[in-house]
């Protein structure tokens, strides 16, 4: 069910990263419905258009590129604002999860935690703070998690990773704030994705019944996590910048 008006943002230009799948596709779809031309960028090609041709209206386009590094995370962002126009608004949704306990914890598997979800973060930040990039007013939506602000065994490498977001966002809405540019996160609870599937298969059953307990409106849908990024992408928004919004059905409210 639709909650916000078709011509929301109408005219304007966004960016989605992760729009292959989950919360990304989930995201451009609710963007394009609210009226939105949107640039799509994701690692896999063809479900990235699998998700172009299931936006409404005219004008989307889509890069597949994995967002793994700061500086050509950076480039890809300039590359496609230069041809196809400057931002009003980027969700940046791309990154992956892992559980591992500390002991076990390796080199490569920071890398592959980090690489989307903190450095592709940095490598948007930078692309946004360039000129002709995003416009003025514009606004910035990262992807954060419940695991940035409460702990879990076995989540100490993504905490790290969704933690190390947040604090890049209070300072990045530092200064790009000259230009009324917003720049804030969400930190999503629990999202039954594919994402999350994934999770509930190495946690097994009893955990994951166990997690599902302390949300206490249960584990989320896609939608819920779009409905919030349309709010801070629109102009409800326009006086929120710096913040964390917690969308987690309960979670850390106990």
């Amino acid at each position: 069910m639709a909650i916000y008006a078709k011509d929301l943002l109408a005219g304007r230009h966004l960016l989605v990263t992760g729009a292959s799948s989950g919360l990304g596709r989930a995201v451009a779809i609710a963007l394009a419905g609210a009226g939105a031309r949107v640039s799509l960028v994701g690692r896999d090609e063809g479900r990235l258009e699998d998700t172009r041709t299931a936006l409404a209206g005219t004008g989307h386009g889509m890069v597949p590129a994995a967002l793994a590094d700061l500086e050509t995370t950076a480039d890809l962002i300039k590359t496609v604002a230069g041809d196809r126009g400057s931002f009003d608004g980027i969700f940046h949704a791309a990154g992956t999860e892992l559980v591992r306990p500390m002991r076990m914890f390796k080199n490569d598997h920071a890398a592959k935690l980090f690489d989307a979800a903190l450095y592709g973060s940095l490598g948007i930040a930078r692309a946004a703070a360039s000129r002709g990039v995003m416009n003025d007013g514009a606004s910035l939506v990262f992807m954060s998690s419940v695991a940035g602000l409460r702990g879990t065994a076995g989540m100490v490498g993504y905490s790290a990773a969704k933690a190390a977001v947040d604090g890049m966002v209070r300072s990045l809405a530092c200064e790009l704030a000259p230009r009324r540019i917003r720049v804030n996160s969400i930190a999503a609870g629990a999202v039954e994705t594919e994402m999350h599937a994934r999770l509930a298969k190495t946690l097994g059953d009893a955990a994951i019944g166990d997690y599902e307990r302390r949300h206490l409106l249960g584990f989320g849908r896609p939608d819920d996590i779009a409905n919030a990024a349309l709010f801070l992408l629109g102009d409800a928004s326009v006086w929120m910048t710096g913040t964390t919004l917690s969308v987690d059905g309960g979670y850390t409210a106990q």
